[in-house]
Formats: C-alpha cells, sequence, structure tokens
C-alpha cells in the first residue's frame, strides 16, 4: 500500500515531493539514480520532513504529469521510459514517477555530459557516480565484464596457464565424493581456458584477460583480501592484521583459515558422538568471503575486508550490488555475474556450488546453528555481510545492556530498527544508523524524536562523547 511506503519515510528506493522542484534538476538526478541502481519512486504531493500528504492540484493532475513526461524525455540520455501514475489517499492526489533499473547504462543528464551527470542512489541520497562506478555502469550497459578484458600490461605465460590448469583440476579433484567421481575428471587444458573467456585467441595468438592474471600471478595491487582481528566491537584496536596476495583462489583459502583462527572451536554432543564445531558455521564464512572475492567490482582500488570482532565477523566487498539487485533479492536466490570469467572457474572447481543459492545457504546454516541470522548490508558503495558469532550472543542474550521488555506497538519499522542497533551498540551514531538503515540522516532524525518523545530512547551526556539509553516499557 502507498500509504504505508509514506508512513515508513523515504529510503533508498523512495523519495517524496511536495510538488514539481521549479529547477527539474532536483528530482531528474533521482530518476537517473534510480534508473542507474534498483529503481525506484518519486512521489509527489508528499512533505519530505514531515511525511503529510499535502496532494497535488486535482485539476492540474494531468498537466503535470505531462511535463514530467516531456522533462524527464528531454532531460536524460539514453531514453528512460518511467511509469507515471496517480493515486488518492485521504481524499487527496500524489503523482507517483515510478523508474526501473536500466539496461543500457550509465543513464545521465544531457546538459551535464556523462561524467558530471551520471547519479547513483547511496543511503537514500542521489550523488555523482565516482570515476569506477560510471565505469562499471559502462560495462553494464555494453554487457561486459572487467575480468574478460584484455589485460595489455601482460603476456602469455604457458607456464602460470599450466600451473593454473593443474589447480583447477587439483580443485575439482578434491571436489569428487567418490573414486569413481575422481576418477572421471578431465584434465584442464589451455583450449578450456579459451573456451571459459580467461585466455583469448587473437588471430592465433593467445592473449591473457584480467580474469588471466588474478587468478594466476595477480599484479593487481588492490586485488588482495585484508583480514584483520580487532579487541571488542568496534574497529579501532589491532589484535592481529594480514594482507594476503596471490591468485584469488589461494587468498579465499587464507582469509577462511584466518577466520577460524581467531574464532571459537566448541563441541557438539549427539547421542554418544562428540563433533568439533566452530561457533559460527565454517559453510557461511566461506560463502561471506568467495561470494566478496567474486562479486567485487575490481574496478574499486579497495581490497575485500575481513574482520574479526568480539560479537561478529565482519566481509566487505567493494562496489555496490550489481545490474540493480537488492538485498530482498539476494535472500530469495537472486543473482548477476559481475565477473563472469572467474565465476565460471570458480565453478568448475566446486569453489561455487551454484549461483543463486549460497546467501539461502549462508541464512539456513546460521538458523540450524541457533545464532541470529547473517546481516546483508550496502554501505557507501560497498557490500557487508555481518556473521554473528555464537559465544558472544549468549553472553549478551544472556544480560542485555537495556532494551524495552517488549516491543512497543507505536512505533514503526525504521523506529525499530533504531532500538535494535542501540541495543547493539548504546554508541552507535545517527550517520551510522542512516547507512545500515539505508534511509537519509534526516529521517533518522526524525524518526529518533519520535522515539524520544514517546520516552522510548534518551540521550546521556553530550553528542559527542554521549550514548543512547533505551527506557523499559
Amino acid at each position: 500500500m502507498l500509504a504505508d511506503e509514506i508512513k515508513t519515510g523515504e529510503s533508498a528506493n523512495t523519495e517524496f515531493k511536495v510538488e514539481v522542484p521549479k529547477k527539474s534538476e532536483k528530482y531528474i538526478k533521482s530518476v537517473v539514480a534510480f534508473a542507474n541502481t534498483a529503481g525506484g519512486k518519486i512521489i509527489l504531493g508528499v512533505d519530505d520532513k514531515t511525511h503529510e500528504i499535502v496532494g497535488v492540484e486535482k485539476d492540474e493532475v494531468f498537466k503535470i504529469m505531462d511535463g514530467i513526461t516531456n522533462t524527464i524525455s528531454d532531460m536524460c540520455y539514453p531514453q528512460i521510459f518511467p511509469n507515471i501514475g496517480v493515486d488518492t489517499i485521504d481524499g487527496k492526489c500524489v503523482i507517483v514517477i515510478e523508474v526501473y533499473p536500466g539496461a543500457s547504462r550509465p543513464y545521465y543528464i544531457k546538459s551535464l555530459g556523462k561524467e558530471a551527470g551520471t547519479y547513483i542512489r547511496v543511503s537514500g541520497t542521489s550523488r555523482p557516480a565516482d570515476e569506477a562506478i560510471l565505469k562499471d555502469l559502462e560495462l553494464q550497459g555494453t554487457h561486459r565484464s572487467f575480468d574478460e578484458m584484455i589485460c595489455v600490461e601482460q603476456k602469455y605465460d604457458k607456464n602460470k596457464a599450466e600451473e593454473l590448469c593443474a589447480a583447477i583440476k587439483r580443485y575439482m579433484v578434491e571436489a569428487a565424493r567418490t573414486k569413481s567421481e575422481k576418477d572421471k575428471v578431465k584434465d584442464v587444458t589451455v583450449q578450456n581456458l579459451v573456451n571459459w573467456g580467461v585466455l583469448k585467441n587473437i588471430d592465433g595468438t593467445l592473449v591473457p584477460t584480467n580474469a588471466f592474471v588474478l587468478l594466476t600471478n595477480n599484479t593487481f595491487p588492490f586485488a588482495k583480501i585484508q583480514c584483520a582481528l580487532f579487541k571488542g566491537t568496534e574497529r579501532v584496536v589491532f589484535i592481529d592484521k594480514r594482507d594476503f596476495e596471490g591468485p584469488l583462489y589461494e587468498q579465499i583459502e587464507e582469509a577462511y583459515e584466518f577466520v577460524l583462527k581467531h574464532i571459537n572451536l566448541g563441541a557438539k554432543i549427539s547421542g554418544l558422538v562428540r563433533t568439533d564445531a566452530y561457533e559460527i558455521p565454517t559453510e557461511a564464512i566461506r560463502e561471506a568471503i568467495v561470494n566478496a572475492t567474486t562479486h567485487r567490482n575490481f574496478l574499486d582500488r579497495a581490497c575485500v575486508q575481513v574482520a574479526v570482532y568480539d560479537d561478529r565477523v565482519e566481509v566487505t566487498s567493494p562496489g555496490m550490488l550489481y545490474g540493480g539487485l537488492t538485498i530482498e533479492q539476494i535472500k530469495e536466490g537472486g543473482s548477476k555475474i559481475r565477473n563472469r570469467c572467474i565465476a565460471e572457474v570458480f565453478s568448475r572447481m566446486k569453489i561455487i556450488e551454484s549461483w543463486g543459492t549460497g546467501i539461502k545457504r549462508m541464512f539456513s546454516s546460521c538458523k540450524e546453528y541457533g545464532i541470529r541470522e547473517p546481516e546483508l548490508l550496502e554501505i557507501g558503495d560497498s557490500f557487508r555481510v555481518n556473521l554473528y558469532r555464537h559465544s558472544y550472543n549468549e553472553v549478551h542474550q544472556s544480560s542485555p545492556k537495556s532494551s524495552p521488555k517488549s516491543s512497543p506497538k507505536d512505533i514503526n519499522q525504521t523506529q525499530q530498527k533504531i532500538l535494535d542497533m542501540i541495543q547493539e551498540n548504546p554508541e552507535t551514531t545517527q550517520t551510522a544508523m542512516a547507512e545500515r538503515i539505508d534511509i537519509t540522516p534526516r529521517a533518522i532524525k526524525k524518526n529518533i524524536k519520535e522515539l524520544v518523545d514517546k520516552g522510548l530512547v534518551e540521550r546521556v551526556g553530550s553528542a559527542r562523547k554521549g550514548y543512547w539509553k533505551i527506557n523499559e516499557t
């Protein structure tokens, strides 16, 4: 229901306007941003500060809609075809501009040009795309991937190719479950690498792609995994730190072992059988690291980061969700492949079981373990997975810092998420809340004010050094 969306407030995919801005660029940049990411709606006739439905003049509705259609057509390139409709709430008319994820990216404002006029949605706001994101959008628009492009700085190395072929076969043999399956594994050849797009045959000459480099000597300085163990639950004090370089599949194994080294190993007893078990399902840990490495944006000069805290393991991958995917779609098994050649090789190596099932398995394995479900977050132009540790959950669930005895009924979903974040970390900031919940800072401020007015939370100490306190209800 549209009325329910309005009550929830602005988000990454919803924006309110009292009226059509006199300066068209103010809303056209959001139209462009929605087309470049996961789509979204602009709702006209709603106060973006109070969420009050003020409506638009009924006699002017169709004139306004025609004007919007013409403005979008004139100002955007490539052509964007929104769905523009009218709805009535409490007797007042609102106009809904619905923009779908586009296939001909990047979309931009003609008058500003591609470099200055391309916008994306981040944390509920429309912001200019930086160089890495713009290049990624260009690849998406031409149905290409970074890893399949020729690496002009490198020459074909026969020995490296043979080593990669041997490594792929070794993984295939190790993944085989029976001797019969192992015996059926065939040698991997250079021609296989060509067929998978890892090498290109140009007029009889073999040429390496970026995928070949990433899977062999990996000379890209940003294509590594940074791992760290932190004291407490904040990224402040290092206890251990390692950077893993080399072929991507080796990095994955090393990062995985780093995490296992720094989380607790306990025991599970079933009948008379005792088995060792880590506090987080190892399948979930591996899946988070594999996903972060396989689907990252290699045009973004940042590294995959794996951070171990007292309460969680945090895996952060450079790059926004690819191809207009949303977190909700991922949870349901939705998948789009950013790096097709690497994904193909990892599939052959059984590093990836089958596309689109990994996240669902991650959630189900954590549920079977009886621990908190994984948390998926878009933070700026990065994607993060939080896996929560069993030992910390047990200790802190028995003696929570402060929380309501029951969830109040007269709060909205956003306010409940704010309460959950404060319960986890009373020192959390409004900026952190906005990024994690994926709404604007202004919407966070408004919802916190309502929680304070209802007596559910209060601020103790200064804005800079204080903390939030949840009052019992």
